[in-house]
């Protein structure tokens, strides 16, 4: 879009219909104007097109029944003044963004249809010495569409920050896609701590070859609606990967963590650790599914998701999933949903703490195991004072 050049206006709530409004269509046509690529325009018009039929997707839907989508239906945004439409595809391998599978839902689909891709390679064998920042973020009643790409050689390694930054009822629609290529290694961290009056939603897609290895930390902090997709697929032998995080909810937020790990060969290893910790009247969802194919002897993998529930009126619905089609594996999963222990209050009452401190201590204890983790000290500091102040204490 032109300097000076007003916005164009979206009304989401056309998208429930099979047929567009046309000021939406209209839209559309004005964003991919600057599109020089026949073929970057081709992908976009078809997830567009996808997207007009489908709209969001809704609580019918199984994979959504506990997150409904209808408030972010409900406003008018306007298309921020993405680079990606005109310029960035230059620099993206058209085959990448050609096997990105857009059709999974309506925001992936968005995604790709208002795109602005940004493309990042770490060459073989190179050790990044600096983090790679990278921070989302959208103004008041503005869409954003995020589309990064990160390809890692073999034998390479690096630390990614993604951070999300609304400062007002903005939406980051975001893709991240990650390519880890032999023996290469990523270590990411990904905090969501957007407004409270935000709605993000986010997919990381990671594929992983032999030898490589994938350490991820996220953490859902902010926005009154959230949702984190996680695909991760074994595209060799002998990977690693490491997926956890920690969602702290207040008010009346929601938050939705679905994540899937693909053991599509042998031999490799998987662990996943959720936290929720919730409050007031928020609401929590995590879904994870492990798959194990015929073919993945020797598959180690665990999957854990905990959940402390500060309130009466808080809720969390959560499902872990194994689904093993081999006898050779090593495979674990579990969850569970409660309250702080009274028998451990009582003992740190009759250590001297008052009831307050005590509560604050095991609260604080139940989240250490992921904030830990996080290797990044200003990140760290970040999530502990989040909790704090969502505790109303100091520590």
């Amino acid at each position: 879009m032109g300097q000076g050049r007003r916005p164009a206006i979206i009304n989401f709530m056309s998208i429930s219909k099979v047929k567009l409004e046309p000021a939406l269509a209209k839209s559309f046509r004005e964003f991919t104007n600057a599109v020089k690529s026949a073929e970057m325009l081709a992908a976009r018009k078809k997830a567009f097109s996808l997207f007009s039929e489908t709209g969001f997707p809704s609580t019918k839907q199984e994979q959504w029944r506990y997150t409904n989508t209808a408030p972010i239906a409900a406003i008018d945004w306007s298309i921020g003044d993405f680079h990606g439409a005109a310029a960035s595809h230059q620099s993206v391998p058209i085959n990448l963004i050609e096997k990105f599978r857009f059709e999974r839902n309506g925001f992936t689909a968005l995604n790709l249809a208002f795109a602005d891709f940004q493309f990042i390679r770490i060459p073989a064998g190179q050790k990044a010495d600096e983090p790679l920042q990278i921070e989302f973020g959208a103004e008041e009643n503005t869409l954003s569409a995020p589309h990064l790409i990160i390809v890692l050689e073999p034998g390479s390694k690096a630390t990614l920050i993604e951070s999300h930054r609304s400062a007002s009822a903005g939406f980051v629609n975001s893709v991240v896609r990650i390519i880890i290529g032999e023996n290469a290694s990523l270590t990411h961290y990904r905090l969501q701590n957007d407004a409270p009056q935000a709605f993000n939603y986010g997919l990381t897609e990671v594929e992983i070859a032999r030898g490589g290895i994938y350490d991820a930390t996220n953490i859902n902090i902010g926005a009154a609606l959230s949702r984190h997709d996680i695909d991760v697929v074994f595209s060799s032998p002998g990977a690693e990967a490491r997926v956890d995080g920690l969602y702290l909810l207040a008010g009346r937020q929601h938050h939705d963590t679905h994540s899937m790990i693909d053991h599509r060969f042998g031999h490799c290893l998987s662990r996943q650790t959720y936290k929720g910790i919730l409050t007031d009247e928020s609401r929590g969802v995590f879904n994870g599914i492990v798959y194990v194919r015929e073919g993945a002897s020797g598959t180690d993998a665990q999957q854990s998701n905990k959940n402390l529930l500060l309130s009466n009126n808080a809720r969390v619905d959560t499902k872990p999933q194994l689904e093993i089609f081999n006898d050779d594996v090593k495979c674990s999963h579990g969850a569970t949903v409660g309250q702080l222990e009274e028998e451990e209050i009582f003992y740190l009452l009759t250590r001297g703490l008052n009831d307050a401190l005590a509560r604050n201590l095991l609260t604080y204890g139940f989240a250490e195991e992921i904030i830990e983790k996080i290797g990044i000290e200003t990140i760290r500091a970040e999530v502990d004072a989040a909790l704090l102040n969502r505790l109303k204490t100091e520590i």
